[in-house]
């Protein structure tokens, strides 16, 4: 009998009905409501359950399953307490508690589900939040089962079971330990005791609890506040308390945030008072911030006060109270901003520190407040400015309630304590709301900048007093605060918000070039100037013969004044026009600013020309105009007068430049004297004042760009301008007399237009190639530096064995730290061993994480290590890699020897130093060995004998008189089996201690009989002695010792390793690393300090989705050609997985064939681009930190035992490993800042799922990691579900997560800002330290360079530069991607270039390096008080990084670069990875173009550091568009020359002579597109780093494998992107994936990607050379031409063929026939409403076209203008047309035009045709196609016979039309908008074939290479790096290996012949086993077989199309 669902709950209820009021007409409601529902079915009636001792019952029915319940697989512990719905959050405990005590009591664990269930159902008994129903369901069959199989154990019933369990757990856990459990395990602990309680008081009733159960209950709730979750610092825990709160420091700092003495207690709103124990808490109560936020940020001060309290003690260990200046220094440094904040505004400070006791306090308050306020501010983070009045508010308020209100003060009347969240209600919500709406304008990115207020129109609003009127609490009626947020359609699929927009702040971003005019002006107007000069000079130079001090000349020269105004005019013309949108925004001084600046400006407008024309003899034209203007002031030229007026302020700018601090003190001033003096020369604002550098730095970028300007101007001068003055002339002077089209200015004196053709390309390089000689320079210079700074002294194996002896030196010299008190010796002792012990603590751990790594292997480990103790040796025990073959080497050389030649052997030997060691430690440990290894004294004693006769004869000189040198090389290799044997591992410990002894007794012998002469007499041994057996007691227990074991393993490599050694180690990634830490040991770094008085600091990683660890799938996942990411990683990386295959399979490491799967995940996430990758690095910090502390710590016994050898039970060992590890917590903190962390969790996605296990496995691997995450859940608020963000802090537990810190958000952060920073943002608060390093979450880092960040982190400590301290670190990056393929090798070096000379040389001389990504560390403290480390506007801050570097230069800031550490980085490895990286990036550069931050640097920079900063950022992407431009140009200029027929005319004239002038002039630019620029940085680096040798080699390769393609086509991306994202934004983030790239791109994939950057543009290019070359015959007999014109032909095949050059199995048949097939399917799909753009063609043209919908009415006109260039080709060919008959009538154009309409109406009709009668009725359609074609063929018949049509008019009429019809598609496209639909499928149907026909011309020439099997393999050879027979196992047709292997062969078997013909050759392949046919496919087994040559021998024999479709090896 079924049941209602309440049926359910009703014995889960009845207790409560019993207890509470709830009536059975209630139950009855609830009853009818939930059978509404449905959900629950009951197949059986309820077993009745009885209440003992009165507790409830606690049983269920049987249920059947609905169809939403989970499956079984899914009934996991994790889905209990992880998967709760957000609504039901608050019961996650209680599952937990429940998973816990299963094992224990399952009794009690199905209690606490009951109690979670009964608590799930009260907070919501409808289920109306996401997921909760099918919860409950859930939970219920889970509890229906558990009902029936559990039963109580301690007790009889429920009641007594939980009740006998709560004691059990209090007692065993609680009372035992609280005095022996750590608080992290205490916490915990009381979590589950109080969850345990609140379950038992459901379960019992409250009178019968028994008082033991209340007591303990009771005891829990006073301990569960001394343990919470914590960060680093228990701070308030009892019992054991950690190392870390043990530290002095940290006992004052917390003591003197507990000083709450005089101040008010609270009134809580219950009525009772509220101590506080702290001054955090105190301002939590007195302004309502967060608990969590409060915890954070108690211990975040803590934390700053101990790490920068400590620096002042020198380490002293006993203090209890912080340093006086701890606080003021800390505060000062925190509050800075808010300082100059109120200096800039005028207003008073609200800081009263008073002198005395309270001061201390009082700076605490004050820096406590600003920490809070930061804490919760969100995304207000971004706005310091607000951050600053929120705190001048919210201080004055505080200093109000603590020194005005008397009675408050003294704490006689308690003050009302705030709500919990009111400061976020009251004072975060208000402003995130404006943001918020201000972001709906933006549209998606989409709108104009200019619409909407972004996070710097917002902030900068805060610069003014308006913001004073703000008022506090805000004043919601206040403008600021007033927004119109209706939002409605503008247009048709277009939501913007209309009214009346708030104006922006100071600037607005128009989109628009004319921005590079205005940020870089002087950088024009110098340009032009010096071109106008250089054009007059060499014109009067050239046809005048005048010298350029002339006087005419110098009169001419000095019109270039007159440019300059009329610049400067259009300049003030600007500044007006695009601040347009922030008119309204400024204040009266600023618009009276620029009003005067237009008026000055016209005014030289006006009175240069006038005066200048009266300075001119006999002046005609406009001239003599001017001249009845001038007034009568002949005798003297007013001009020069005017001009010495004009140039004054710059003669005022100029003295100020030499004096460098005084203009720096002006522009920081905030005087009002010094502000008028000020206004005219810059704009009060707050950031960009006094930026100027110290006189040194300004006095080398001076020089720098002064010697390349002179460079390029005289290059410029005798190259580009001089050459083309004669040509000109003798142009301007010629008459033409006709032309061959319809001329329309026929009478145009001196050939105005031919001469613009000719200059306008000259001119576009002109004004581009600073760039190039930029490119010398910038190379040729950071060369110098990196040379000066010690750069590749150390660069291969070779050069390090050489110096390694100096190393341990360097190593002391530089990375052992002296405290103050410690004087550094001048001379260090090389063999100091207390040093060189030290350095090998730090040597093997290194090599340590060399063999983790699987860099190296066992052998070349143990080559590599330096043993840590030589005190039983008397030389330096150096690695045995050092000492290879010197043994074998000095016993070669003595046996040779003859009784006399003591001293000539010895010199021998001591002449290398290391065979000396070696000899000399082989013979002391050889020694000490035996002794060790003899129990009897008489075998002892013989050897002390041996011994002593050895030694005394060396000192007597006699040693080859006393032994015989020929028996010494049969002693050694008696001693390789004798350590051999000891090495191996035994069973029988009787036999091997006999074959030890057998050994030993032969050893003995040879020394005595053949080594020793006269051995027996020599040593006294009588003839009994000789009889007796000797040598037959031993210790076999010495096997066992570690110590002792290292030392017979170190003797046998020294007396066995040979030659081999010297490559040692074989993996290059291992050399370099090595190698590299070597040389930076002799570069110039600061002095390590101890790790206590080191900078803390912290790293930051954002992570979105990015794979965090491959899963078992994804490794062994096939792609097309059935190639696995683990086989791909395998073939690249071969000694790696060699040396991880030997390290899994030593037992010493215990690994199990369970572990194999998740090490070879593992194994394979290290190679990529993965998180785990990113925290493994990252976490050698910590590593590090540990090993320096033992290193400052531990006494010289510990240091000489070893690192990792000392005893771990000694009492001291154990502090000491304890104390590092809490010096480590308080120095460094790692956070991830895991975005989505909290979705994934509750994800039932499988994907999802694995990156939280995975993301959870790295917490519980690393107990310092810190995840970040944005919650959101669903609260039930006012009876409302509502949508709650928290940013959480959890760490790893025993086998959860733990959360430790919740703040509330005022919303989501995301959807404000950009993604990435905003994650920044929100994690930032949870970081640490003074310092922070962002990282990225493909980058890596190294155990050896982390031992390098203390003294990286004394740069901020270091001497000031101009008065300012660095604020952000730049480090060296290695690019670890760089060996997966061609493509990546190319990617790497460009950007290990830019990342070492490139920032090299921007950070010195020229001083403009900012922040480019990760890994800078930047001084936080400085930056989160300045807006944080990146920018989050929507759009404009795409490339977010390097706003970091703009703020923190605009704001006084010092950027530094550092290249003796280095940091790993991932990159791109694809082609179509990196082409969307690389537009990225140059939309980011155009956005950067249109931004205030490039404005205000470009303005406010002196003149030279503006022309650094132009050209290494906006400029550089400004040039490479330029370059593209210049080619255009040029063609098209002579397009129009040879269609006219100008160029051969000219040319024609006896006066002219060929000239190749134009040809040299554009010769830069050739180089500029084959990526000559990109080349040059590579070969300095590469040759400064390792070799010039090897630099020209990697050249040629880098050349062989077309890397100057790669480079050229990248040119075109940049160009394409930069331009579009300026004209019509567009601008976002694209994905780039960070994968491997082990798969074929389709052809339509490459279409899509490239199509309108690429293709379109090399195709246009292509026809105009061949018009060109068609048409014309100028220049062919030069040879530089042929290289100009090469070059672009150049340029035209790598866009439109590199993507295929380099796209893996690019030129294989079988892949180019799917790839066809793919591309006519999506070009024949139709799109619509949910068809994605690479499904269907439609869809992705219309997504195409997306930028011209929302860009404004400049664009679209813009956009209009440039398609006008194509009617050019119609306009010109058809008078070239042989049936126009050589006339030049404007009828010929006019009926061409005829003709194009005809033919786009007979395309329309049938379109038409196929539309409206292709389905019903075809006849029609068919009879109309049947009379367009006849019609075709009659027209066409009149023209030939008729017209004198000719063949070759019908290609040039393609090459006329062809254009002319895309022109009409770009045009319709542009204005589509507007056109409402109307033709729209007309206009795609037409774009639809012209993009099939251009599909077609570029897909063909693959099908041609395609057809030739020697092509896909040069491919596949070039693109994989020179390693195909390592790789290329990966194609399946050219693996050798002898492994089985399935081949399926693709290939047409079109008739019994052909099949038996391939069954043959397949039968006759050396190694065939099988073969069968199925349809077109042979599919081969075989072993060994050749795939290549089977392949190719089937083209041959039997079908052309034959292929490999895919292969599998087969593991038997």
């Amino acid at each position: 009998m079924g049941y209602s669902s309440f049926s359910l709950y009703i014995l889960s209820f009845v207790w409560e009905k019993l207890q509470s009021s709830v009536g059975v007409g209630e139950l009855r409601a609830i009853l009818a409501e939930e059978k509404e529902h449905g959900f629950f079915v009951v197949d059986m009636a309820s077993s009745s359950r009885t209440m003992d001792d009165g507790g409830a019952p606690r049983s269920f029915s049987r249920l059947s399953r609905a169809a939403t319940m989970l499956e079984p697989a899914d009934e996991t512990p994790a889905v209990d307490s992880e998967q709760v719905p957000d609504s039901l959050a608050f019961i996650a405990p209680i599952l937990r508690v429940a998973n816990e005590v299963e094992m224990e009591s399952p009794r009690v664990a199905y209690l606490c589900r009951f109690h979670a269930f009964e608590k799930a159902h009260r907070m919501d008994p409808t289920s109306s939040g996401r997921g909760v129903r099918q919860f409950k369901t859930y939970l219920l069959q889970r509890l229906e089962r558990e009902e029936e199989h559990t039963k109580p154990i301690l007790a009889k019933n429920d009641p007594r079971e939980i009740q006998k369990y709560y004691q059990m757990f209090y007692e065993k856990n609680i009372l035992e330990g609280q005095h022996t459990k750590k608080p992290e395990e205490m916490v915990k602990i009381c979590q589950f005791a109080t969850v345990l309680y609140d379950v038992l008081k459901t379960v019992v009733p409250e009178n019968k609890i028994d008082a033991e159960t209340q007591r303990y209950a009771r005891d829990v709730e006073e301990k569960r506040g001394q343990y919470e979750h914590y960060n680093i610092l228990p701070l308030y825990a009892v019992g054991v308390k950690p190392a870390i709160m043990e530290l002095p420091e940290i006992k004052a700092s917390l003591r003197a945030i507990c000083d709450v003495d005089n101040l008010p207690m609270f009134q809580m709103p219950e009525g009772s008072r509220r101590p506080v124990n702290d001054i955090i808490e105190w301002l939590a109560l007195r302004f309502g911030f967060q608990k969590g936020n409060a915890a954070n940020q108690r211990e975040h001060l803590i934390l700053l006060l101990a790490n920068m309290d400590v620096r002042s003690r020198n380490l002293q260990d006993n203090y209890e109270l912080l340093d006086s200046s701890t606080v003021q220094e800390l505060m000062d440094k925190i509050l800075k901003n808010y300082k100059l904040w109120c200096k800039y505004l005028h207003i008073p400070q609200n800081l009263d520190c008073p002198w005395g006791e309270r001061r201390q306090q009082s700076l605490l308050l004050y820096t406590g407040l600003y920490l809070l306020i930061w804490g919760e501010a969100s995304n207000i983070r971004f706005m310091p400015e607000c951050i600053c009045y929120i705190f001048h508010r919210m201080a004055f308020e505080m200093h109000e309630t603590l020194y005005r209100n008397t009675q408050h003060a003294t704490g006689g009347t308690p003050i009302s304590a705030a709500s919990e969240e009111s400061f976020l209600r009251d004072v975060v919500v208000p402003v995130y709301d404006v943001m918020r709406k201000e972001v709906r304008r933006n549209n998606g990115g989409k709108a104009s900048h200019s619409e909407w207020r972004n996070y710097d129109d917002l902030n900068e609003y805060f610069w003014t007093k308006k913001c004073l009127k703000l008022g506090w609490p805000w004043d919601k009626e206040a403008v600021f605060f007033v927004h119109s947020a209706v939002v409605k359609p503008k247009r048709r699929g277009m939501k913007q918000p209309v009214g009346k927009r708030k104006p922006k702040t100071n600037f607005v971003e128009v989109r628009t070039f004319w921005h590079l005019y205005r940020s870089f002006d002087r950088l024009w107007i110098f340009f032009t100037m010096t071109l106008q000069a250089m054009i007059i000079i060499a014109w009067n130079q050239s046809i005048y013969s005048r010298p350029p001090f002339d006087t005419n000349v110098v009169r001419d020269v000095l019109s270039i004044f007159i440019t300059a105004a009329i610049m400067n005019f259009w300049l003030a013309v600007l500044d007006i026009l695009l601040l347009y949108n922030a008119w309204r925004n400024l204040k009266l001084s600023q618009m009276l600013r620029y009003l005067l600046k237009f008026v000055f400006s016209a005014f030289w407008l006006v009175v240069l020309p006038i005066t200048y024309s009266r300075a001119v003899p006999n002046p005609s034209g406009i001239l003599r105009f001017l001249n009845s203007l001038g007034a009568d002031w002949q005798r003297q030229p007013l001009y020069y007068y005017c001009i010495a007026i004009y140039l004054l302020p710059n003669v005022v700018g100029f003295v100020l430049f030499l004096f460098p601090y005084l203009k720096r003190s002006m522009e920081r001033s905030n005087w009002r004297i010094i502000i008028l003096i000020m206004w005219w020369s810059q704009p009060k604002q707050y950031v960009g004042r006094g930026m100027h550098e110290d006189v040194f730095s300004l006095l080398k970028y001076t020089l720098f760009w002064i010697t390349l300007l002179i460079c390029k101007l005289a290059f410029s001068y005798y190259v580009e301008i001089m050459p083309l003055i004669q040509p000109t002339q003798t142009i301007m002077n010629l008459r033409v007399s006709g032309y061959d089209w319809h001329e329309f200015f026929p009478n145009a004196s001196h050939n105005i237009g031919v001469v613009i053709a000719i200059w306008a390309p000259i001119v576009l390089v002109y004004y581009m190639d600073t760039q190039i000689w930029y490119a010398i320079f910038a190379t040729v210079v950071g060369g110098i530096y990196g040379a000066f700074s010690h750069l590749g002294e150390i660069r291969t194996l070779g050069i390090l064995r050489a110096r390694f002896e100096s190393v341990p030196r360097a190593f002391s010299r530089r990375l052992v730290p002296y405290s103050k008190g410690e004087t550094r010796p001048e001379e260090d002792d090389p063999l100091d061993r207390i040093k060189i012990a030290k350095f090998s603590q730090m040597w093997n751990e290194f090599m340590l994480s060399l063999r983790n790594e699987d860099l190296i292997s066992h052998r070349e480990k143990d080559l590599l290590l330096v043993p840590y103790s030589s005190s039983d040796v008397s030389v330096v025990q150096w690695p045995p890699f050092l000492l290879a073959s010197k043994i074998p080497i000095a016993l070669d050389m003595a046996k040779d020897f003859t009784e006399a030649e003591d001293d000539e052997l010895f010199r021998k030997i001591k002449y290398d130093d290391f065979m000396y060691f070696a000899v000399i430690e082989c013979y002391q440990t050889l020694r000490d060995l035996l002794r060790d290894l003899l129990l009897d004294d008489e075998d002892r004693r013989l050897i002390w004998r041996i011994c002593q006769k050895v030694e005394t004869s060396i000192q007597q000189r006699i040693f080859l008189k006393e032994f015989n040198m020929t028996g010494l090389p049969p002693l050694s290799d008696e001693l390789d089996k004798f350590l051999s044997l000891l090495m191996a591992d035994y069973e029988d410990q009787q036999a091997y201690r006999l074959q030890i002894i057998k050994k030993l007794q032969d050893i003995m012998e040879i020394i005595i009989q053949d080594v020793m002469i006269n051995g027996p007499e020599v040593l006294e041994i009588r003839r009994d002695e000789r009889e007796q057996q000797r040598f037959e007691k031993v210790r076999i227990d010495l096997l066992h010792s570690s110590s002792w074991m290292e030392k017979v393993v170190r003797l046998h490599l020294l007396l066995t390793v040979k030659e081999s050694a010297i490559n040692v180690p074989v993996n290059i990634d291992a050399r370099r690393r090595i190698t590299f830490f070597a040389n930076s040991l002799f570069m110039i770094m600061p002095s390590a300090p101890k790790v206590r008085n080191m900078l803390s600091f912290s790293v930051l990683t954002p992570y979105y989705k990015e794979p965090v660890l491959y899963s078992t799938e994804e490794l062994n996942r096939e792609n097309e050609d059935g190639i696995t990411i683990l086989f791909y990683l395998q073939k690249i990386y071969p000694d790696e997985w060699k040396n991880y295959e030997e390290r899994i399979q030593d037992p010493k490491l215990g690994y199990t064939d369970k572990d194999r799967s998740e090490l070879d995940r593992q194994w394979v996430s290290y190679r990529g681009q993965t998180l785990a990758r990113t925290v493994r690095g990252m976490m050698y910090y910590r590593e590090a930190l540990e090993l320096q502390c033992f290193l400052d710590f531990a006494d010289d016994n510990a240091i000489f035992e070893g690192y990792r050898a000392i005893d771990a039970s000694h009492r001291d060992y154990i502090l000491l490993q304890e104390r590092a590890r809490a010096l480590a917590d308080l120095k460094f903190t790692y956070v991830v800042s895991c975005q989505v962390y909290g979705a994934q969790k509750k994800s039932s996605d499988s994907h999802e799922r694995s990156i939280y296990s995975n993301i959870l496995n790295l917490m519980r691997t690393y107990s310092s990691l810190r995840v970040a995450y944005i919650d959101e859940r669903e609260e039930i608020v006012k009876d409302k579900i509502e949508k709650v963000h928290y940013s959480v802090l959890v760490k790893g537990g025993d086998k959860l997560d733990e959360e430790i810190y919740r703040i509330k958000l005022p919303g989501p952060p995301t959807q404000v800002g950009e993604g990435k920073p905003e994650n920044q943002n929100h994690a930032i608060i949870f970081t640490r330290g003074e310092a922070l390093q962002t990282i990225d979450m493909n980058q890596d880092n190294y155990f050896e360079e982390a031992f390098k960040m203390r003294n990286v982190l004394e740069e901020f400590q270091g001497p000031r530069h101009g008065g300012r301290r660095p604020t952000i670190l730049g480090l060296r990056e290695h690019i670890f991607t760089g060996s997966v393929s061609s493509l990546a090798w190319f990617m790497s070096n460009q950007e290990t270039s830019f990342v070492t000379i490139g920032q090299r040389i921007l950070a010195s001389p020229l001083r403009v390096r900012f922040h480019y990504g990760h890994p800078d560390i930047f001084d936080r403290i400085f930056h989160i008080t300045r807006g944080g480390i990146s920018k989050a506007s929507k759009t404009i801050n795409l490339s977010e990084d390097i706003f970091a570097g703009y703020n923190s230069t605009l704001r006084r800031g010092y950027v530094t670069h550092h290249e003796y550490i280095q940091v790993g980085k991932g990159r791109d490895v694809g082609m179509n990875q990196i082409s969307l990286f690389q537009a990225k990036v140059a939309n980011g550069n155009g956005e950067q173009t249109l931004c205030r931050d490039v404005f205000r640097l470009g303005r406010r920079f002196d003149f030279y550091r503006m022309l650094s900063f132009y050209f290494t950022t906006v400029g550089f992407y400004f040039s490479s568009m330029v370059t593209v431009l210049t080619v255009y140009v040029f063609l098209y200029g002579q397009l129009c020359m040879v269609l006219s027929g100008l160029e051969r005319r000219i040319l024609g004239d006896p006066s002219v002579r060929q000239s190749n002038a134009l040809e040299q002039a554009l010769a830069t630019q050739s180089f500029f597109q084959l990526g000559f620029l990109l080349v040059l940085p590579m070969v300095m680096e590469t040759g400064l780093e390792r070799g010039f040798g090897k630099a020209i080699g990697d050249l040629i390769l880098m050349q062989l494998q077309l890397a100057s393609v790669f480079f050229t086509f990248q040119l075109g991306t940049k160009a394409h992107y930069y331009g579009r994202t300026i004209l019509h934004g567009g601008s976002k983030y694209r994905a780039t994936g960070h994968g491997f790239v082990v798969f074929h791109a389709k052809f339509a994939d490459n279409y899509r990607m490239y199509s309108r950057s690429h293709f379109v543009k090399g195709l246009e290019l292509l026809i105009l050379l061949i018009v060109y070359d068609v048409y014309g015959h100028s220049y062919r007999g030069s040879t530089l031409y042929f290289f100009i014109t090469f070059s672009m032909w150049y340029l035209v095949a790598s866009w439109l063929f590199a993507p295929f050059v380099f796209n893996p199995s690019g030129f294989e048949w079988q892949k180019t026939v799917d790839d066809w097939a793919d591309w006519k399917r999506w070009m024949g799909n139709r799109g619509g409403i949910g068809i994605s753009p690479d499904k269907s063609w439609e869809s992705w043209w219309n997504e195409e076209q997306e930028h011209l919908k929302y860009t404004n009415v400049r664009g679209k006109l813009l956009e209009i203008i440039l398609c006008l260039r194509f009617f050019i080709y119609q306009y010109g060919i058809v008078y070239h047309l042989r049936i126009s008959q050589n006339s030049k009538n404007i009828l010929v154009y006019g009926l061409s035009w005829f003709v194009m309409l005809t033919a786009l109406l007979v395309l329309k009709m049938v379109s038409m045709g196929r539309r409206k009668f292709g389905t019903d009725f075809q006849l029609m359609f068919r009879i109309l196609k049947a009379l367009l074609f006849l019609g075709f063929i009659s027209v066409m018949t009149v023209l030939f016979v008729v017209c004198g049509l000719a063949v070759s008019d019908i290609f040039a009429s393609i090459l006329a039309f062809m254009p002319t019809g895309w022109a009409i598609i770009l045009i319709f496209q542009a204005i589509r908008p507007c056109l409402q639909g109307f033709g729209i499928s007309s206009l795609m149907e037409l774009a639809r074939a012209y993009e099939a026909i251009m599909g077609l011309v570029i897909f063909m020439p693959i099908v041609v290479l395609s057809w030739f099997p020697f092509v896909s393999e040069f491919q596949t050879r070039g693109l994989y790096l020179n390693k195909p027979y390592k790789f290329l196992q990966l194609s399946p047709h050219q693996t050798k290996d002898k492994m089985p292997a399935k081949m399926v062969i693709s290939l047409a078997l079109n008739d019994q012949r052909s099949r038996s013909r391939a069954l043959e050759i397949c039968v006759s392949m050396p190694g065939f086993k099988s073969v069968a046919v199925n349809g077109n496919r042979l599919e081969v087994l075989g072993e060994g077989i050749d795939a290549h040559a089977l392949v190719s021998r089937l083209r041959n024999e039997v079908n052309r199309a034959a292929a490999l479709a895919s292969m599998v090896q087969i593991t038997e």
